[in-house]
């Protein structure tokens, strides 16, 4: 049987070691962290040095850090009820809370002509486009970016943001909220008043804790330039496509993108049907977000910038990380492009 090759980082990156390290030391900490004994307090004392090393991660100092769930809970409680616009490119937690007033251009470029009532992603999980926040900006969707990209949420100029813990190869079920310094939100789930209430329920420590060595982690690989190397593994793959799939257009690719993110479409070959393929062959790549309970959602956002809907259906997400090698995705252009051929076929 042939090699995997893992190929869907956006969807979720693969843990981390410091992560699953500082996770099983957690697990010895019995105690509840809104508890005032002794065993209470050494687990409060994991959840505040977690706010610390993410805050530094972030650059976000000073800033008020909510734990959540992930990053869909940390979107409801910035947006609920306030309003908002967004670009129809946003994902779906963003968008179940804003009208998708926002214009978008043929690059996935959003413009945002009043900032403080609008939600702007930093960078875009299908097609790896990235934003440029303006000033004033209300909310913004930081969770592709961050682990990727550099990131001081003090200079962003953004009110809000929220970060997602396994897009970075921490573990899933684990978020944040981060807000400027005196703003304060409703909270959504309420009980007893923990995360300065606005987040009632019982801290997840194990999870804190292995986001927290995540996102230290993460920070040392931007210090290092490793993603400039993914991005180089990534400029291999379109050039070996495009050069024997003419026809191929690779979404986004005149503006700014993600070091690892590639998102294609041939027109009239279904992402559906690529998808399925790609897995029987090894495999694991996505069309869309993969945020809709195991549901291939596809063509939303390449629709939004512009392209027919027979080439929208059609588009691929191949997303990659530091572990990716430059074989992993030359074996699967073979393998693609052997299946492009035969789908040309067909259409002759």
């Amino acid at each position: 049987m042939a090699e995997r090759a893992y190929l869907d980082w956006n969807a979720t990156a693969p843990l981390r070691a410091e992560a699953r390290e500082a996770m099983i030391a957690a697990m010895d900490v019995v105690g509840n962290p809104s508890a005032v004994h002794a065993e209470g307090r050494a687990a409060r004392a994991l959840v505040e040095k977690a706010r610390g090393q993410l805050a530094a991660a972030l650059g976000a100092d000073g800033c008020d850090i909510v734990f959540t769930s992930g990053a869909t809970e940390a979107a409801a409680l910035a947006l609920a009820g306030r309003g908002l616009v967004c670009a129809e490119v946003e994902h779906d937690a963003v968008r179940a809370w804003c009208a998708p007033d926002l214009a978008v251009d043929g690059q996935g470029r959003v413009s945002v002509p009043d900032p403080a009532r609008a939600a702007l992603q930093a960078a875009n999980s299908e097609t790896g486009v990235i934003q440029e926040l303006p000033e004033r900006l209300a909310v913004s969707d930081l969770t592709q970016a961050f682990g990727k990209l550099p990131i001081a949420f003090n200079w962003l100029g953004c009110e809000t943001g929220f970060v997602s813990a396994h897009k970075l190869g921490g573990p899933k079920g684990v978020g944040a909220l981060i807000l400027r310094p005196g703003l304060d939100i409703e909270a959504r789930i309420r009980g007893g008043g923990q995360e300065m209430g606005r987040r009632s329920g019982t801290e997840n420590v194990i999870g804190i804790a292995g986001f927290a060595a995540a996102a230290e982690a993460a920070a040392r690989d931007l210090a290092d330039g490793v993603w400039e190397s993914v991005a180089e593994i990534r400029n291999i793959l379109e050039k070996t496509l495009a050069d024997r799939a003419k026809e191929t257009i690779f979404v986004g690719k005149g503006a700014a993108r993600l070091p690892n993110t590639s998102c294609f479409a041939t027109p009239g070959w279904k992402a559906e049907t690529q998808v399925m393929q790609m897995d029987l062959a090894g495999f694991a790549v996505s069309a869309g977000s993969a945020c809709s309970s195991g549901k291939l959602r596809t063509g939303r956002v390449p629709l939004a910038m512009g392209l027919a809907p027979e080439t929208a259906a059609g588009a691929l997400r191949v997303s990659i990380g530091p572990e990716t090698r430059r074989e992993d995705v030359l074996r699967f252009a073979e393998a693609w492009l052997a299946r492009h051929e035969k789908f040309r076929a067909r259409a002759a």
